[in-house]
Protein backbone atom coordinates (compact mmCIF):
# COMPACT_ATOMS: atom_id res chain seq x y z
CA UNK A 1 0.00 0.00 0.00
CA UNK A 2 1.35 3.42 -0.88
CA UNK A 3 1.20 6.40 1.41
CA UNK A 4 -1.58 8.96 1.08
CA UNK A 5 -0.92 12.10 -0.91
CA UNK A 6 -1.29 15.33 1.07
CA UNK A 7 -4.25 17.46 0.03
CA UNK A 8 -2.70 20.64 1.39
CA UNK A 9 0.96 21.60 1.86
CA UNK A 10 1.87 24.63 3.92
CA UNK A 11 5.27 25.88 5.02
CA UNK A 12 5.24 27.92 8.20
CA UNK A 13 8.29 30.14 7.76
CA UNK A 14 8.17 31.54 11.31
CA UNK A 15 8.44 28.03 12.76
CA UNK A 16 10.40 26.43 9.92
CA UNK A 17 7.86 23.62 9.65
CA UNK A 18 6.27 21.85 6.72
CA UNK A 19 2.65 21.03 7.42
CA UNK A 20 0.95 18.31 5.40
CA UNK A 21 -2.82 17.86 5.60
CA UNK A 22 -4.37 14.65 4.31
CA UNK A 23 -7.88 13.93 2.97
CA UNK A 24 -9.00 12.49 6.32
CA UNK A 25 -7.92 15.76 8.02
CA UNK A 26 -4.85 14.18 9.62
CA UNK A 27 -1.90 16.52 9.75
CA UNK A 28 1.81 15.88 9.82
CA UNK A 29 4.22 18.60 10.86
CA UNK A 30 7.88 18.14 9.95
CA UNK A 31 10.63 20.56 10.88
CA UNK A 32 12.92 21.90 8.18
CA UNK A 33 15.86 20.60 10.22
CA UNK A 34 14.47 17.05 10.29
CA UNK A 35 13.78 17.17 6.56
CA UNK A 36 17.29 18.49 5.87
CA UNK A 37 19.19 15.99 8.00
CA UNK A 38 17.13 13.05 6.70
CA UNK A 39 16.99 14.17 3.08
CA UNK A 40 16.64 11.24 0.68
CA UNK A 41 19.47 12.67 -1.45
CA UNK A 42 22.65 10.73 -2.22
CA UNK A 43 24.57 13.53 -0.47
CA UNK A 44 22.86 12.63 2.82
CA UNK A 45 22.04 8.95 2.36
CA UNK A 46 25.45 8.19 0.91
CA UNK A 47 25.95 5.01 -1.05
CA UNK A 48 24.94 2.51 1.60
CA UNK A 49 26.35 4.59 4.46
CA UNK A 50 24.43 7.74 5.50
CA UNK A 51 26.45 10.91 5.98
CA UNK A 52 25.77 12.60 9.33
CA UNK A 53 24.51 16.14 8.80
CA UNK A 54 25.71 18.60 11.43
CA UNK A 55 25.04 22.23 12.35
CA UNK A 56 21.62 22.32 10.66
CA UNK A 57 19.52 23.66 13.55
CA UNK A 58 18.68 26.96 11.87
CA UNK A 59 18.18 25.67 8.33
CA UNK A 60 15.07 26.88 6.51
CA UNK A 61 13.23 25.92 3.36
CA UNK A 62 13.09 28.78 0.88
CA UNK A 63 11.36 27.07 -2.02
CA UNK A 64 9.10 24.06 -2.60
CA UNK A 65 8.40 22.58 -6.03
CA UNK A 66 6.05 19.71 -6.86
CA UNK A 67 7.63 16.87 -8.82
CA UNK A 68 4.96 15.24 -10.93
CA UNK A 69 2.23 13.76 -8.76
CA UNK A 70 4.54 11.85 -6.45
CA UNK A 71 7.01 14.11 -4.64
CA UNK A 72 8.27 17.50 -3.52
CA UNK A 73 11.63 19.04 -4.18
CA UNK A 74 12.71 21.14 -1.22
CA UNK A 75 15.27 23.91 -1.51
CA UNK A 76 17.08 24.66 1.75
CA UNK A 77 18.83 27.91 2.56
CA UNK A 78 22.15 26.11 3.10
CA UNK A 79 22.18 25.29 -0.63
CA UNK A 80 20.94 21.70 -0.39
CA UNK A 81 18.34 20.93 -3.06
CA UNK A 82 19.05 17.47 -4.42
CA UNK A 83 16.53 15.36 -2.49
CA UNK A 84 13.15 14.35 -3.87
CA UNK A 85 10.72 13.82 -1.01
CA UNK A 86 8.18 11.28 -2.26
CA UNK A 87 4.76 11.04 -0.62
CA UNK A 88 5.86 7.64 0.73
CA UNK A 89 9.01 9.11 2.27
CA UNK A 90 7.19 12.10 3.79
CA UNK A 91 4.59 9.71 5.26
CA UNK A 92 7.40 7.53 6.66
CA UNK A 93 9.06 10.56 8.27
CA UNK A 94 5.76 11.72 9.75
CA UNK A 95 4.95 8.31 11.20
CA UNK A 96 8.43 7.72 12.62
CA UNK A 97 9.76 11.18 13.39
CA UNK A 98 10.09 10.72 17.16
CA UNK A 99 12.34 7.67 16.77
CA UNK A 100 14.21 9.08 13.78
CA UNK A 101 14.88 12.35 15.60
CA UNK A 102 16.21 10.56 18.68
CA UNK A 103 18.43 8.37 16.48
CA UNK A 104 19.80 11.53 14.87
CA UNK A 105 20.51 13.16 18.24
CA UNK A 106 22.24 9.98 19.42
CA UNK A 107 24.40 9.93 16.29
CA UNK A 108 25.38 13.55 16.81
CA UNK A 109 26.36 12.86 20.40
CA UNK A 110 28.37 9.77 19.45
CA UNK A 111 30.23 11.78 16.81
CA UNK A 112 30.88 14.70 19.18
CA UNK A 113 29.01 16.92 16.72
CA UNK A 114 26.32 19.53 17.24
CA UNK A 115 23.09 20.85 15.77
CA UNK A 116 23.97 24.51 16.30
CA UNK A 117 25.91 26.25 13.55
CA UNK A 118 29.38 27.36 14.50
CA UNK A 119 29.82 31.07 14.80
CA UNK A 120 32.59 32.48 12.67
CA UNK A 121 34.32 35.32 14.50
CA UNK A 122 34.59 38.52 12.54
CA UNK A 123 38.02 40.03 12.31
CA UNK A 124 38.10 43.45 13.93
CA UNK A 125 40.67 45.93 12.75
CA UNK A 126 42.04 47.31 16.03
CA UNK A 127 43.74 50.22 14.26
CA UNK A 128 40.58 51.41 12.56
CA UNK A 129 39.00 54.60 13.90
CA UNK A 130 35.25 54.95 14.21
Amino acid sequence: MSAPQPQKINYRQSRAELELTYADERQAVLSAELLRVLSPSAEVQGHGQPVLQVEKKDVRIWKIEPVGRYALKLFFDDGHDSGLFSWDYLWYLAQNQTRLWQDYLDQLQAAGAQREPRLIPLAVDAGRKS
